[in-house]
Formats: structure tokens, sequence, C-alpha cells
């Protein structure tokens, strides 16, 4: 957003079960594994070709340390090219620097003699780029078998690298005190007995150092223990507020958990500050305050600031209160006990919450799913749009302090076709874990001793900081937990993904921001490998307060943000955002082609939020996906309509959210897409939604806006509904087909 525009076991049993699980947790941490070494075994050996372009274009050009020279190969399928090691080594990764003419389908094969050959990786769905395989297998040669071209050109490798396993072990894995872990120096947690003097002043040094800290390295949760507070939190940049009881009316704040509108100027008057529309990258959780009397609550909110696993007991305003523009946010499993006044808030999603006070306005997109007390579906005046239970969700996992004096994790348990909050009747749903199982990273942490960690069945919780990755984190195991703490945040800084999750159940990733680095990276993010298969709906994998950033800070540079390949994934609050502000901003700086690519089948979304890349901002080739609430900026910058089109004839821009013309079921509630074109506000977009005219696919609550008037969107939804552009600037369809 930018500022310029509008079964139950005995006791015994139970101890029982828990001390098998120590003694299993002991000897699985003791258990050491060969390292992958970092040394390229590859360089300078002996390299063959199915074929080459030119003299120029060489096998050994892959294998000579050298990113300016190049192996390719004839315009035909297949190619291949290998290398010969020299001996039999136990190969555990191989890297890949593709050229623009890339394989986009292909093989990674091993072999003892260089003729039968053994397929250790496969992907028919390759993008291209800088990308990192982790294989298993003993192979004296390696190949890369192309069998289809991404373009007219042949199969090119900038460089081919292979690592082999080193002789070492991994690193070791430092143990986690689960009544004293180290939460690192920007986690501050506070008892009843601390005094209130002390908790206001830091809560108070927090949010003058983060008031208009938008894009600093600073990162802060402050939690509060089971108990009563007096205290007033300010809620600004990077900081996250949460209590750490098992159920939120356990810790009991009196007085505020505000964000407030009260630093960015609005329009032409240097002395209103009332513009809500940077209120990024803030979280407050699992809570309970209380008011003072005839006080309201605050929560002037934009983009990444979830309102989650709260109870308010009072009233709250989801704007400045006078005239301040204000644009998205996320009430999610939380009890509201007066009334919600969105006044000027552009769009809002409500979900499984208990708003007894009841709802009042709306301005484009106002979606309530799962929430008792909400208004009654009406649409497009006011623009209202009523689920009345959510199909399926997780909660998001959160961190606790128990009676005995310990952390844990509690995991809620999966609820099917759910409404209200998961803690209304007591004690939720869930597992606990100790944090004793957990490896608490620190930023200086090595990737090499995250991986080892994740490697040993350990799960991660990421204390506040920003995480420069050399590597990409892979996340290998069913049920793994990655929790971040404080807006944590992830940075590669050499081309290749931040995570990995490869296509297991149950893996849940929960309160990090994933930030694009100087060098592109072909994807951000991937949950399952290229032609994942498996079915988990029994036991999904979660993604929870995950956002995505490309330029900001400064340069940064990603094709995809979040590519999902398992079927059955929940997104439950996401945000994809490729800056329109900040540092290292522009058509050809923070280049970034889509923000979410969805391959796996039944994927669900709710909080969905898209903005300003450069090509579709979503592309939806699965099967029975769902989207509960929608919100996305085209691109700010397209310089002329030459630079910004989609393929196809006639077609203007690119659409927002594009579901392919394979997918034959698809359903999505509550979206609206905005254009402000500022650079050239000549540029069409021939429309916001690009789907298939098939019964399956059905849309609901939708709404395209010219933001001021700045720019076109012709149609909402293929060839139906009004133009936005400056006479009209607000184009609504209630139902599509």
């Amino acid at each position: 957003m930018k500022s310029s525009r509008p079964g139950r076991l005995s006791a015994l049993a139970a101890a029982t079960v828990t001390l098998l699980s120590t003694f299993t947790l002991i000897i699985t941490a003791n258990q050491a594994s060969a390292a992958c070494g970092t040394a390229n075994a590859a360089l300078n050996r002996p390299a063959t070709a199915s074929s080459t372009e030119n003299a120029g274009t060489p096998a050994s050009a892959a294998v000579d340390g050298n990113t300016g020279t190049r192996w390719s190969s004839a315009f035909s399928d297949p190619q291949w090219i290998q290398v010969d090691l020299g001996s039999a080594l136990a190969v555990c990764r191989v890297g890949l620097s593709w050229e623009a003419a890339y394989s986009s389908a292909y093989q990674v094969q091993l072999s003892t003699n260089g003729t039968t050959w053994n397929n250790a990786y496969s992907t028919t769905a390759s993008t291209g780029g800088n990308q990192s395989i982790d294989v298993v297998g003993t192979a004296r040669y390696v190949r890369i078998n192309g069998t289809a071209r991404a373009t007219a050109w042949g199969h090119s490798l900038w460089e081919l690298s292979v690592n082999v396993d080193d002789g070492s072990t991994d690193p070791t894995v430092p143990p986690t005190d689960p009544r004293n872990p180290n939460f690192g120096p920007n986690t501050f947690i506070y008892s009843p007995s601390t005094p209130q003097s002390e908790i206001q002043n830091r809560l108070n040094a927090i949010a003058t150092q983060m008031h208009t800290n938008q894009f600093g390295p600073q990162r802060y949760a402050v939690l509060f223990k089971p108990g009563t507070y007096n205290a007033d939190v300010n809620l600004r940049f990077y900081t996250q507020v949460a209590g750490l009881g098992l159920l939120p009316d356990q810790v009991n704040l009196n007085g505020h958990v505000r964000v407030e509108a009260d630093w960015l100027q609005q329009g032409e008057d240097p002395n209103y500050k009332g513009n809500a529309t940077q209120n990024f990258w803030r979280a407050a959780e699992n809570m309970s305050v209380t008011l003072p009397a005839g006080q309201i609550e605050r929560w002037a909110v934009a983009q990444a600031a979830p309102y989650r696993r709260m109870h308010l007991r009072g009233q709250v305003q989801l704007w400045d209160g006078y005239m301040g523009w204000a644009s998205g946010g996320l009430f999610a499993d939380s009890r509201i006990d007066g009334l919600v006044e969105s006044g000027s808030q552009q769009q809002f999603l409500t979900r499984n919450s208990d708003l007894n006070g009841g709802w009042s306005g709306s301005v484009w997109n106002m979606v309530f799913v799962g929430a008792n007390g909400s208004p009654p579906q009406n649409f497009p005046n006011p623009s209202h749009t009523v689920v009345a239970n959510t199909p399926v969700i997780r909660e998001k996992p959160f961190l606790y302090f128990d009676a005995a004096g310990n952390y844990n994790v509690f995991v809620p348990a999966l609820r099917q076709n759910a409404r209200g909050t998961s803690w209304a009747s007591g004690n939720p749903a869930g597992q606990s874990t100790s944090l004793s199982q957990f490896y608490v990273v620190q930023p200086s942490s090595p990737v090499a001793t995250i991986n080892a960690a994740l490697a040993q069945g350990k799960h991660l919780l990421f204390t506040p900081g920003v995480y420069n990755l050399n590597d990409t984190i892979r996340v290998t195991r069913p049920n793994t937990v990655i929790l971040g703490l404080g807006l944590a945040t992830l940075t590669p800084r050499t081309g290749l993904p931040a995570i990995t999750v490869a296509d297991v159940d149950g893996v849940k990733v929960a309160g990090l921001l994933i930030d694009a680095g100087p060098t592109n990276s072909p994807v951000l993010m991937e949950v399952g490998p290229a032609g994942s298969t498996a079915n988990h709906s029994a036991n999904p994998t979660s993604l929870h307060d995950v956002f995505f950033r490309i330029g900001g800070p400064g340069v940064g540079k990603a094709s995809t943000s979040l590519r999902i390949n398992s079927h059955n994934v929940i997104g439950d609050h996401l945000w994809l955002w490729r800056g329109d502000h900040g540092d290292g901003i522009g058509w050809d700086q923070n280049t970034a082609a889509n923000g979410l690519v969805v391959n796996g089948n039944n994927v669900t979304m709710y909080g969905l939020f898209v903005e300003h890349y450069q090509q579709y901002q979503v592309i939806w080739n699965g099967n029975g996906g769902r989207t509960y609430f929608f919100q996305n900026e085209m691109p700010y910058d397209p310089p002329n309509q030459a630079q910004w089109g989609s393929p196809g004839g006639g077609t203007q821009g690119w659409a927002a959210y594009k579901v392919a013309n394979s997918v034959t079921t698809h359903e999505a509630w509550g979206v609206g897409s905005y254009c402000y074109f500022n650079v050239n506000p000549g540029v069409v977009a021939s429309r916001s939604f690009e789907v298939p005219n098939t019964p399956g696919v059905r849309f609901h609550g939708l709404v395209s806006v010219s933001l001021g008037g700045v720019g076109t969107i012709n149609r909402v939804v293929n060839d139906t509904g009004a133009v936005a552009n400056l006479a009209n600037q607000v184009s609504y369809v209630p139902n599509y087909p």
C-alpha cells in the first residue's frame, strides 16, 4: 500500500509415553549423520554432452567455475550433460545455474559406471534460475538429462556443481532448556511480579524506536506470562505482543493494545497524519485486553497486522476515527465484546471469531467466515460477504508457559466446518510440545546447523532478528513446526529459496517474513517439490502469518514468492508484496513476476493479500482450490502498455488472479483488485480476474477499483463487469457466473 491513495490415557500410560518419547528424543538428538560438503566435486572434472550449440559452448564450460561461460545444446529434445567425478562418491547435492534457455523438464541421474543410470530427482515444472537439489546416492557420474526446453533454444547451463559427503558429521545442535531458553536480546518476557514501570518503560522505548521504522532491521517480541497487568501497548513496526497462557484470558492486560494512525501524511495537508495504509508488520496475540472505562480501542492497520486469539473487553475502531484511510487486516480466533466500527477501512477479514457487540460499516470488501455476530450477507451495498462456517482450518501454533515453569508450543487441532473461536469452551483441542524439542534459532545460527536440527527431527523457533541465509532451510519431516517470534525475517542472499518443504504431512510454518535478496531467487518458498502427489487431507500443511517482500529495505528479486505443489495446503493470512515504496523500488529493480503459484489440488486460502507483481499476481493451476478473501493491487509502475501485457490476442496488462484453463473446480468469496497506475495513468488492464467458463468455477463478491481514478480496469472478471476508471471508480459483480 502507498500513502498517496485512499480418547484419554491413564496417568500411568501417559507417563510411560512421556518417558518413551524422552528416550527416543535423546537417541535421535545424538545420532550424527554425514555432512554435505561445500566443495564442488565437479569443478574442472571431465564433462561430456549429447550435443553442443557451437564450439563456444562446450560441456567443459559448465564445470569450469566461471559463471560467464556456459554449455548449451542443439535446439532439440532430449539433451544431456554429464560429469565424471573420478571415483564413486556419496553425492548429496547438485547445483544448477541455468541460462535463460533452461530445461523446463529434466532428471538428475546418478551412475557408478556411466552406463546404468538411476533417477535421483525429476521435475516437469522447472522455472530455471539457480537451483540447489538435495539427492542421495553413490555415483562417479552425474548427469542432467533435459527432456523439455523452456524456449526455442537449446538446454543451457552456466554451471553444474556437485557436493558430496565430506566425511565429517553434521554440526552439533545445542539443546534447549525448556525452563530457561535463550530467546535472544530482543525478546522481553514479563511476569505479574515485574514492576509496572519497568514494563511500560520498555514498551514506550520500543514504540518510540519503531514508530516510523518501516524498513529497519530491528525486531521485537514482548511476551507476558499468565497473570494480570496494567499497560498501554502502542504497537509499532516489527513488534509482536503476545500472552503466554494456554487460553487468552489467562493473561489480562488492563489498558490498551492499540495501533494508531499518527505518523503518515494523507493528501496535501502536512499536518494531517491519520493515514493507516502503511501500518504493516506487527501482531497482537493470545491475551485479553480490558479497556479503561469509557475508552475504545484503536486498531488502524493495513496488511500483515494480525489480531489473533485475542479477547477485547470493549469497543474497537479500525481507522483513525476521523477521516484517515486504512487498508486491510485480520481478526482470527478472537472475541470482541464491544462494537467493531470499520469506518474508512477498505477491506478486512474476520474469521472464526465472536463479534459479541456486532459490526458496523463497510467500504469495498468486508468478509466474514465462520464468525458469530457478523452482519448478514449483503453485497455490494454494504459490501459484506458472509460464509457461515470455515470448511477446514488449523489455528496458528503459539508459545505458552505452563504452571510447572516450562515453555511449550501448542499446535491447535484441525477443525472442520468450524464456527467461532477454538477456545470458547475452554482448553482447545490440539497437542503441546516441550520447547526441549525445538532448536531455538538466533540470527547468527548457521543454516547448516538449522538443517542438521531439522534432520534430527527437531522443530524450529526463530527469535526476533534478520537472518541472512547462504543456503535453503529444508524441511523434510512430517509434522515439523517452524514458528517465528517478533516478525523474524529470512533473507536468501545467494539466489536460492529461503525455505523448501517436502511433500509430507502436517508441517506448520508461522510468524515469518521472507525478504527477497539482491540475487534473484526463482522462488522464495516452495511447499512440496514439483510433481507432488500425496493426499494430505487428514493432516495438511498450514502456513500462518507468513509474509513475503520484494524490495523496500533495498533491492530484492524473486521470480515467484510462494509456490505450492503439495495437495491440501491451508494458507492462513498471507501477504505477498512487491514493494511500491522504500529503497530498491523500480520496474527494473525489484523484479518479481508472480506472487503465488498453486499447483496442488484442494488448496485453501483464508486472507490472501497479493500486491504489485509484474505479471499474474496469482496463478492457480490445481483443482479444488478455495479462497476466502483476496485483496490485490496491480503494479503501480508499468512504464507503458507495451511493457505490461499478458499473452493472448488483445489482452492488456495481466489479470490479478488467474485460474488456469485446465481447472474444472475452484471457488472464491470476497475478492478485490485495484489499480493505481501512477507512473503512466494511461495504462489499462483488461480485467481483474481471468477464469475458465465452466460450472465448477464460481466467484462471489467481486470488486474492481481504480484508486482515485488513476488507471483503468476494463472488466471485473473475464468480460463481465463495468469499467473502473476516473468516471466510475468502483465496479462490483455479486456472483460469477
